[in-house]
């Protein structure tokens, strides 16, 4: 699709029966992001989902969406603490999670981490730009390469990123200028988060595209008010139960010859 100039949409995904529609609606790559961490544990931040849990998940999503492209999103110091042990954590999400491609946060420092990955046979999508695992460490989320001096560092890591076997670039939280840079420098797909109209692809979280979030990033705004729907149903459900109105009951006794 991007050798063609055709764009297409990513969201995130958590789960076997959501994976089963957004399949069906013909989304084509689906993230089982640390958002997991927020979206599903309600932690205050990405970096407090567990290793197992997202493997758990992405294996979920995957027997959901069996045809779609199931990234599997490597939480915080899964992958940070050495490099033998970044490549155990990421061959678990393809062998256990059944994941087609993991996603790390990386900088410049980690482009021998990619190229060690990516011989060990572990496709790998570089997210570049602003970094949640990183918000304590910036000081809160922050767009990234905002001036010329960022941009051109931007570029030259992600063309590294590609020199040393990433399969894919995802980009979040940045001028669209940046993004186009990297898009004109690089070969492979580049997804945007935030980024700009000049990236391949698009994703944002899903629960934000559904209005189930309480805030949305401007880059996300909700498509549907599936919070409000849930809110009515539950009011419907429990005014029925209140009032004893469950319809027909569907069992019978039976009669002591089994009829």
């Amino acid at each position: 699709m991007a050798r063609e100039d055709r764009r297409f949409a990513c969201l995130t995904c958590y789960d076997f029966t959501t994976a089963r529609w957004l399949e069906r609606a013909g989304v084509p790559l689906l993230l089982v992001g640390d958002t997991a961490g927020e979206m599903i544990l309600g932690h205050p931040g990405t970096i407090h989902a567990p290793l197992d849990f997202l493997i758990t998940l992405t294996a979920a999503v995957k027997r959901g969406a069996p045809t779609a492209y199931v990234m599997g999103d490597m939480p915080f110091l899964s992958y940070q603490v050495s490099v033998e042990e970044a490549i155990r954590n990421a061959g678990r999400f393809l062998v256990e999670g059944r994941a087609d491609g993991v996603k790390l946060e990386v900088g410049s420092g980690d482009v021998e981490l990619v190229r060690r990955l990516a011989v060990a046979g572990i496709p790998v999508i570089a997210h570049l730009g602003c970094r949640p695992q990183q918000a304590k460490l910036a000081g809160g989320y922050r767009a990234a390469a905002t001036i010329a001096a960022e941009v051109a560092a931007l570029v030259e890591t992600a063309a590294a990123m590609e020199a040393a076997g990433a399969i894919m670039l995802l980009l979040e939280a940045m001028p669209a200028e940046a993004a186009a840079a990297v898009v004109e420098r690089t070969s492979v797909p580049v997804i945007g988060c935030g980024a700009g109209p000049a990236c391949h692809g698009q994703i944002v979280v899903l629960q934000d595209l559904l209005g189930l979030t309480d805030w949305q990033p401007a880059f996300a705004a909700p498509l549907a008010a599936l919070g409000d729907q849930l809110v009515q149903a539950a009011l419907a459900w429990s005014d029925r139960v209140e009032r004893n109105d469950l319809g027909r009951h569907p069992y019978r006794m039976k009669d002591e010859s089994g009829g």
